[in-house]
């Protein structure tokens, strides 16, 4: 099935040249002058080679067949990740070159969407958005409000990202998962 190059999405599988690839990365590019463009970097799923290719925004790219379900994750050992189909109760194990950057922000019961092609799981895509807590951070200066300034943090998975002054340890927080960014205060 063709779509537009600009449509896709990270985790999202084309089909070039009759080789399968997984989207990393999607940058739209609006220069100043000229044509838009989408910049693709993504991994060849049989050997795991990355490759970088450039479309015009109204390009067609050749979506891959697979099958995209909704799967729970449930734990991680030295096989792999493991996800269970909620409708039939069958078990996948997706390796980490799969899982890639996703690793940190999946929980236990968390449901994902899982790509599979053959039964082989070959692609992720994470909720939009996952609440975690706030256990490492700078303590707030007082009068620094004025300026929309941010500090650093770390989250309770381990990943670095940057709050506003007045969030302190303990913290629950909305961030995006595509780039690891603080959203919002958790309203728990």
């Amino acid at each position: 099935m063709k779509v537009a190059a600009s449509s896709l999405r990270k985790g999202a599988v084309v089909d070039m040249e009759g080789k399968l690839y997984v989207v990393l990365t999607v940058d739209n590019i609006h220069p100043g002058k000229g044509t838009p463009v989408t910049q693709l970097n993504m991994r060849r799923i049989s050997d795991g080679v990355k490759v970088s290719e450039r479309y015009r925004t109204t390009e067609q790219v050749e979506r891959a067949f697979v099958d995209q379900r909704n799967h729970t994750f449930l734990y991680q050992d030295g096989e792999g990740f493991h996800f269970m189909n909620p409708e039939t109760y069958d078990q996948l194990v997706a390796t980490e070159e799969v899982i890639g950057d996703a690793a940190p922000y999946l929980q236990e019961n968390m449901t994902v969407q899982l790509s599979t092609h053959n039964d082989v799981p070959i692609a992720i895509e994470l909720p939009r958005t996952v609440v975690l807590e706030i256990v490492e951070t700078e303590p707030s200066v007082k009068g620094q409000t004025a300026s929309s300034s941010y500090k650093p943090a770390v989250l309770s998975n381990g990943v670095k990202t940057t709050v506003p002054p007045y969030i302190t340890v303990g913290t629950r927080v909305i961030i995006l998962t595509e780039d690891n960014s603080y959203q919002e205060r958790a309203k728990d």
